[in-house]
């Protein structure tokens, strides 16, 4: 990563910020050999990225022409906009962010307790604290959807919380999201470090 400074280390955050998202970006690679990328809902669930889909389709077609696959993930944070530059530079533009990218291989998990323990997952992360029937074997979508299982082979994360300016312009930022307090703008300052005291 060329950019240290912004590098996430910390496998505790990393799995945050998987578990947090709740849209992943799969590439893989097309048969006209250009890249293919797909958004799904997703769960990190014991080390492992999962999604469902349908059981035929172009990405199935990828993964078992070649298994392996680029994942990635993000969660933007808030924007510093014109307004907080008096001069209006286009280079003051920028948006803050944490993200993963995860690079593996991909298959088909076939039907047994680890599909349903994932689909079950997959809908406790996209309902959380909602009552749901359960996801069961004898339910007709259980055999037909399909489950991928995407196993890291390396995980690079990044989150740009401006870094690279001084403390006393990553304070004036921070000053300005809350002053702002736009939806993020709040979550954006914690990230950065600042507590309430500081502002």
């Amino acid at each position: 990563m060329r950019r240290k400074q912004s590098e996430v280390t910390d496998p505790q955050e990393i799995e945050r910020i998987l578990c947090t998202a709740s849209i992943g970006r799969m590439a893989t690679t097309g048969s006209d050999g250009y890249p293919y990328i797909t958004p799904v809902n997703f769960v990190y669930y014991k080390g492992n990225i999962y999604f469902h889909c349908a059981p035929v389709g172009e990405k199935l077609d990828n993964i078992a022409r070649d298994p392996r696959v680029c994942f990635e993930v993000d969660l933007p944070l808030a924007y510093l906009d014109a307004a907080y530059d008096s001069e209006r530079r286009a280079c003051k533009l920028h948006q803050l962010y944490h993200c993963v990218i995860i690079r593996g291989d991909a298959s088909i998990v076939p039907d047994s307790p680890l599909k349903l323990a994932v689909l079950n997952a997959l809908v406790a992360k996209h309902e959380p604290g909602v009552a749901l029937q359960p996801v069961t074997e004898d339910l007709p979508p259980y055999r037909a959807c399909a489950v991928v299982e995407i196993r890291p082979k390396t995980i690079s994360a990044k989150s740009d919380l401006n870094q690279n300016k001084t403390p006393e312009e990553r304070l004036a930022q921070a000053r300005y999201f809350m002053q702002r307090n736009k939806p993020g703008d709040p979550e954006t300052v914690r990230a950065m470090g600042f507590g309430p005291d500081e502002l």
